[in-house]
């Protein structure tokens, strides 16, 4: 039970990090880009909140196989299968996740406006230099959202992790698979404790969200 904690929070810590990262550009490029493409990288952006998380997973798995073309690629770099690993699982954790990144951030760039963007080209600012000293901080409360909102998420993954990571002990056993496979054997007192756990942890993250929410709100008002 301790390596299934251990590895959803590590799982959940890396996966935020990461998406964070990966996201903020891409939210950025959705607020405030041009053109028809927009849309449709949105649409495919927000795919995993309508696809069957075990769809996405099996599609996931294909791609992570050791036969499949990705890894074909991938394998001459030093990777190795990404199926049944821990990396496999960030990668899929991070796809999972990602519209929970990427709407956040790009609600609060939108928020914004051209307003800061304009008085940081009025000191002659280069677009780095307005994003990370001017965009980023007005737009805070949209980041700390996404990052609330991808580890929770990311702790309570089922579907997806299962169908790629395989629930390995040790490795890619997580809480929500470790409760299914302690149901499976009739433990229920302690899939009863996990289970409760995960219930808790839910509601403190949503309650942390509205909380920034509330504060920062203020604040900027």
């Amino acid at each position: 039970m301790t390596d299934a904690i251990w590895t959803t929070l590590r799982l959940a810590g890396l996966t935020t990090l990461l998406l964070l990262i990966a996201a903020t550009p891409l939210a950025l490029w959705l607020a405030r880009g041009r053109g028809w493409g927009r849309d449709m990288v949105a649409a495919i952006t927000a795919l995993p909140l309508v696809l069957p998380p075990t769809v996405l997973g099996f599609y996931l798995l294909l791609l992570m196989a050791p036969d499949s073309p990705v890894m074909a690629v991938l394998r001459p770099l030093g990777v190795p299968s990404l199926a049944f690993s821990f990396a496999g699982l960030v990668v899929g954790s991070m796809i999972y996740s990602l519209p929970f990144a990427v709407q956040p951030i790009r609600n609060a760039f939108e928020a914004l406006g051209d307003g800061p963007w304009d008085a940081a080209a009025t000191l002659r600012a280069s677009p780095l230099d307005a994003l990370l000293s001017v965009a980023l901080p007005l737009a805070r409360r949209g980041v700390l959202s996404a990052a609330v909102l991808v580890f929770a998420h990311t702790v309570g993954e089922f579907g997806v992790v299962l169908m790629i990571g395989g629930a390995v002990p040790g490795r890619t056993d997580v809480v929500s698979t470790h409760i299914f496979q302690l149901v499976e054997t009739s433990n229920t007192a302690d899939a009863g404790r996990l289970a409760a756990g995960l219930v808790a942890f839910s509601f403190l993250a949503l309650s942390a969200v509205m909380l920034l929410d509330r504060r920062l709100g203020r604040v900027a008002g």
